[in-house]
């Protein structure tokens, strides 16, 4: 799970996989058996970020910009696994109009041993209110809103009454889990189910929506906008990154693509679980290869027949997905 995070060194060995024995194949076992000739460096060669901002995403951002003089405070969430890659789609100068929470969602899925570090990091950044959250979960949730409130009283612009209600701006790259937020806020303090679609993909909601209330007291509202991406990703690695965690839709990129990316960080960092996950064997740094072996394992292949050219007919074409997720890969 940390194997994408910029600051942090995943730990080596192999774990063990569902039908295993338990027993661990040592890291350096795998990596010497076939490590020596294996890439040094990934090739991003050919790879065209400007075509991974899809047209939905410039007019999401425009609304979101107009809609900032609405608000009291910016809820901005980002992936706690690659928290220096999925940053804000809106300039660091106009997060710093507003009251700024940095969520840093799905922390299930991070190395929380680099946690001190990424709050450190951050700091330096002039980012001083982060909160580490799961909000499938609820973990963490019930901090927020104390938080949020804190920040909005403790601007002198913000003192207008005690009937006040407050809006607040959720933002951040798609699939990192804005929808969620609200949905567990409202179950947190209103008991209440959900008010905006969730989904495993990105791109579930597309528009700036209606105001929805997550809590009473204070009277507390929240716009759930749409995933947006900045409109100038730092390099291909970066963008490779976000499309890992699901923040790209698959297609833009390339399902090939991704996966090899991933094979090449899991053996960069020596983390060898997917051998025996999915009982390879050994270590590959061939994601073809890798993704024959998986498919003819789990039995999901297609039997397509090939004409040779001799009058015979040959070969089963495997799929190389892993139907144990949604979107396929591993």
């Amino acid at each position: 799970n940390c194997a994408l995070h910029n600051n942090g060194s995943a730990p080596a060995g192999t774990g063990t996989g569902p039908g295993h024995s338990g027993m661990r194949i040592p890291a350096g076992v795998l990596w010497s058996a076939a490590g020596a000739a294996w890439r040094n460096g990934f090739s991003f060669a050919g790879q065209d970020v400007a075509r991974w901002f899809p047209g939905h995403m410039a007019k999401g951002l425009k609304k979101m910009q107009s809609s900032l003089k609405l608000v009291d405070c910016i809820i901005e969430m980002q992936v706690a696994r690659i928290s220096f890659s999925s940053t804000s789609c809106l300039p660091r100068e106009t997060l710093g109009i507003k009251p700024h929470l940095l969520v840093l969602n799905k922390m299930d899925l991070a190395d929380l041993k680099e946690k001190q570090k990424i709050v450190g990091c951050l700091n330096k950044k002039g980012v001083k209110n982060v909160i580490f959250t799961n909000c499938i979960k609820d973990e963490n949730i019930k901090q927020i809103v104390p938080m949020v409130t804190k920040l909005i009283e403790s601007g002198y612009r913000y003192h207008r009454g005690e009937n006040l209600e407050y809006c607040i701006m959720v933002i951040g790259v798609p699939n990192v889990g804005k929808s969620s937020l609200i949905n567990s806020l409202r179950r947190q303090h209103l008991k209440k189910g959900k008010a905006s679609p969730v989904g495993g993909h990105p791109g579930v909601t597309k528009a700036v929506m209606s105001r929805v209330q997550v809590c009473e007291r204070p009277l507390m509202f929240l716009l759930d906008t749409p995933g947006v991406l900045t409109p100038r990703i730092q390099d291909v690695e970066t963008g490779l990154k976000l499309a890992t965690c699901g923040t790209i839709l698959d297609h833009l990129v390339g399902e090939d693509i991704i996966a090899d990316y991933l094979l090449f960080t899991l053996n960069k960092q020596q983390q060898f679980r997917y051998v025996e996950h999915y009982d390879l064997g050994e270590a590959c740094d061939d994601i073809g290869s890798v993704l024959k072996k998986i498919a003819i394992k789990l039995k999901k292949i297609n039997k397509v027949k090939v004409l040779t050219g001799t009058g015979e007919f040959s070969g089963d074409v495997a799929t190389g997905e892993d139907w144990g997720s949604p979107g396929g890969g591993f």
